[in-house]
């Protein structure tokens, strides 16, 4: 059976709906989570929908969960079956049981199962590349200081 051919209408989410919302998560996911992707439908499925918190806006929840790629590993332990499906934000596995979007919820984790060692691959090799920029710049910090160290007089450097 198709993903997303046994959804139900629900009382704030129609079959259709969440047929598109499956639609956005995998573009989205393929995508490598680029914010041009992370469609108004998609995020308000997930900050009233999945348990996470609105942060404010779309923009403000991409910021929080997609910037920094060990935030991203973060986000996508919510959607790994062999983590619990537990919410990232609260704790709890009522989101994937929820009567009225279980059927949407479900298809976004079975989604994302296929994509997750291929998305984590990704995530790590950003984390790294990160690292090493963040790093970069400690060095060149770390230079100037000591240049800056090594030109003072010994008199202010609390030498004699």
């Amino acid at each position: 059976m198709k993903a997303g051919s046994q959804f139900k209408d629900a009382r704030f989410m129609s079959a259709q709906e969440k047929r598109r919302v499956l639609g956005c998560w995998v573009k989205f996911l393929e995508g490598g989570f680029e914010a041009r992707l992370f469609t108004a439908a998609l995020y308000e499925h997930l900050s009233q929908r999945a348990a996470f918190v609105a942060h404010y806006d779309r923009a403000g929840f991409h910021a929080v969960y997609f910037t920094d790629p060990s935030d991203t590993q973060r986000f996508l332990d919510q959607f790994d079956r062999s983590k619990g499906c537990r919410s990232i934000e609260y704790g709890d596995i009522g989101w994937i049981n929820d009567e009225d979007y279980r059927d949407i919820n479900n298809a976004l984790v079975d989604a994302a199962t296929e994509m997750i060692p291929g998305l984590r691959r990704m995530l790590r090799e950003r984390e790294i590349a990160k690292a090493r920029q963040e790093l970069g710049q400690a060095e060149g910090r770390l230079k100037q200081l000591l240049e800056a160290h090594d030109a003072e007089p010994e008199t202010k450097r609390g030498g004699a």
